[in-house]
């Protein structure tokens, strides 16, 4: 049987050669695109994924700063690579399930996810804010964000769903103030999202 390291080497070898040069993503926005692809079997992330121009190096800096990452959800959270965020002094932050922000939620009327973003207030600024499922709570971020009240180093952006997802993504990519990595139109999802984190922490461990 094939070890972990040696599926995914043969894994990126099999996309390499199914995705003919030229490809629309080179360097480490391949990469990341190509681990993306490897996580959900789905080449149509080829003409799906999009990048800030400074996005990889922001994320980057953000980790060697010992920055928050913060999730929406534990899903997304359980696939990061935790064991090597915690060499750079980062800590994984997901409120989802406060018994604050459920009740916030109830309160107020609106998603866990949204109100998960206001009690996240305190860490977000310089974090990587990785959203994987919700996309009320990449419309709250925005909110925040447009206003000048919070400013992450990196936005992962790939809500999945039907609702509200392809126009909360649209204001991300629209926007000039945060950095960001998205998936647009209506996929998206934790693994991808995790997998963005697990690249970046990828290039960490090459330099």
């Amino acid at each position: 049987m094939n070890s972990p390291d040696e599926i995914q080497r043969r894994s990126f070898e099999i996309i390499d050669a199914e995705v003919s040069e030229p490809r629309p993503f080179s360097g480490r926005k391949w990469q990341i695109v190509r681990r993306m692809i490897h996580t959900s079997a789905d080449f149509d992330l080829l003409s799906k994924v999009r990048f800030h121009e400074k996005a990889i190096d922001a994320g980057i800096e953000a980790i060697k700063r010992g920055s928050s990452v913060i999730t929406d959800t534990k899903m997304l959270l359980s696939g990061i690579n935790k064991q090597r965020l915690k060499k750079y002094g980062c800590k994984i932050r997901c409120f989802i399930s406060k018994k604050q922000v459920k009740e916030l939620a109830k309160r107020k009327g609106i998603t866990r996810a949204w109100a998960s973003v206001d009690f996240a207030l305190p860490y977000i600024n310089g974090s990587i804010y990785a959203i994987g499922n919700s996309p009320t709570a990449l419309i709250r971020l925005m909110d925040l964000i447009e206003k000048d009240i919070c400013q992450p180093a990196l936005i992962i952006g790939m809500p999945v769903g039907f609702v509200n997802v392809e126009e909360a993504k649209q204001r991300l990519i629209s926007q000039k103030k945060v950095p960001y990595i998205a998936v647009v139109g209506r996929k998206g999802g934790s693994a991808l999202a995790a997998a963005v984190i697990n690249q970046l922490l990828e290039f960490l461990e090459s330099e």
